[in-house]
């Protein structure tokens, strides 16, 4: 009997952290992402890794195999889905692939490339990202039968999204080409949005079209302004 009523909570804690057991790698460029993944993943039992890039991804997964992988669709060498389509025709394949991304209708394209699920940026319910994650795991790695979700609200640590600002800054500050350019509005819209940070993002989406040039500057000095708070962040 001993043995027994030692044994019986493991269920319960396995209910509550469904992805116990799990390894995840999340292939994302941007920290505050990165650490609400990291935040669910805590909560929910599950191990990550990171890869901040393309390349960073393939050094990862030749050294290990995750049980799942979480793929931005905006990388800063190359398109996410590009990784999703290798992933899913590779053999022996990794048992679940999701993209993610910000970008409407970025799902569908996501699920042609291959991936067997999505997760819509702000990454902030941890009951919609257990629900994904779960719908998708093979047989013998998710919980069977019917579990509760947790509606809780996951909030990153503001000093992420500095990183994120910080390299930015870094980025933009040394004569930014087109492709630069390019890439600095879509990281940066999307970042700045699921931050809360309204007029960052909407600053950022000019970065990539006509007069990015001027609006570079403005991007800067709003920069500037957000890290100069250091007590606001």
């Amino acid at each position: 009997m001993r043995d027994h009523d030692s044994l019986a909570p493991r269920p319960a804690r396995r209910t509550a952290r469904p992805l116990l057991g799990l390894t995840i790698l999340v292939v994302e460029d941007s920290r505050f992402a990165s650490e609400a993944l990291r935040l669910m993943c805590l909560r929910s039992g599950a191990r990550i890794r990171r890869a901040d890039s393309l390349g960073a991804a393939w050094r990862h997964l030749q050294v290990y195999r995750p049980s799942a992988i979480i793929i931005d669709a905006g990388l800063p060498d190359g398109s996410g889905l590009d990784l999703v389509a290798a992933l899913a025709r590779a053999q022996p394949r990794i048992g679940t692939i999701l993209a993610m991304s910000g970008t409407v209708g970025m799902d569908e394209a996501a699920r042609a490339a291959g991936a067997d699920g999505f997760l819509a940026k702000p990454l902030d319910r941890l009951d919609l990202f257990q629900a994904e994650m779960l719908r998708h795991l093979p047989p013998d790695q998710g919980v069977p039968g019917l579990r509760p979700l947790p509606a809780d609200d996951v909030a990153p640590d503001p000093l992420a999204y500095r990183d994120d600002l910080d390299h930015m800054r870094d980025l933009l500050g040394t004569d930014p080409d087109d492709a630069v350019l390019s890439y600095a509005a879509q990281f940066l819209s999307g970042v700045a949005r699921d931050a809360g940070d309204g007029a960052l993002a909407h600053a950022a989406r000019g970065l990539g079209g006509p007069g990015a040039a001027a609006c570079l500057d403005h991007v800067m000095r709003l920069i500037d302004r957000r890290l100069a708070r250091r007590a606001a962040l």
